[in-house]
């Protein structure tokens, strides 16, 4: 799903359109989609039921505007502050972490991800939400694959990037929702350090492999 134009696309018209989103989005979050009313959507954006109704025939409707509107939200919210905090590419893999720990930290350990909650809540009854939210998750799972892309030589040649890249996924929502059961950041911060462990290891070995694959190459031109 791409982003639509509004019915009207008055300076007025957009911005109602927006506040619908972004409030429907942090509403999502707090209190999930099935336990928000379509009444609190409209009385926390501050808008009337012809103004919401005439953006989008439906709640329904309204999460697959909300989830594409994470799609655009992920890298000026999420990923772009990481970056911003360390030219280190893998550096900004744990950059990444410390923020969804921080706001877990903030929260008392409530909420966890956005996208991962509605993930479990709405995947299995809504087969557009559910394209969505994988699309969320791919476009999150590429941005670490770029940096794990950029650390070059510091990872084994063999170590696929991508696949990589979904485990730190796994190791971050895996974390929150731990935590968000336990009431405290324990399982979260475990979880993190068994992956900081795990690039260690590929880091030692990282020197070894380049030079097989420099030997390798120099045979074959040798051939």
């Amino acid at each position: 799903m791409s982003a639509q134009a509004p019915p009207s696309s008055s300076p007025g018209a957009v911005e109602t359109r927006d506040r619908l989103l972004r409030t429907a989005f942090q509403l999502f979050h707090e209190q999930g989609f099935n336990g928000t009313g379509v009444a609190t959507i409209l009385r926390e954006a501050g808008v009337n039921p012809g103004s919401m109704y005439h953006f989008f025939e439906s709640k329904d409707e309204l999460l697959l505007h909300v989830l594409d509107f994470a799609l655009g939200y992920l890298s000026p919210a999420v990923m772009d502050p990481a970056e911003a905090r360390t030219p280190d590419p893998i550096g900004r893999v744990f950059a990444l972490l410390d923020q969804y720990r921080a706001g877990m930290d903030r929260r008392g350990c409530k909420m966890g991800c956005p996208i991962g909650n509605l993930a479990l809540e709405v995947s299995d009854g809504h087969p557009k939400a559910r394209a969505l939210i994988h699309r969320n998750f791919e476009n999150w799972v590429g941005r670490v694959e770029a940096w794990l892309e950029a650390a070059g030589d510091r990872l084994p040649r063999d170590v696929n990037r991508r696949r990589l890249a979904r485990f730190v996924l796994t190791v971050m929502e895996g974390g929150l929702m731990q935590s968000r059961a336990a009431g405290t950041l324990q399982p979260f911060d475990e979880a993190v350090e068994t992956l900081r462990e795990h690039l260690k290891m590929l880091a030692a070995r990282a020197p070894a492999a380049a030079r097989k694959t420099r030997v390798t190459r120099i045979s074959r031109r040798r051939r």
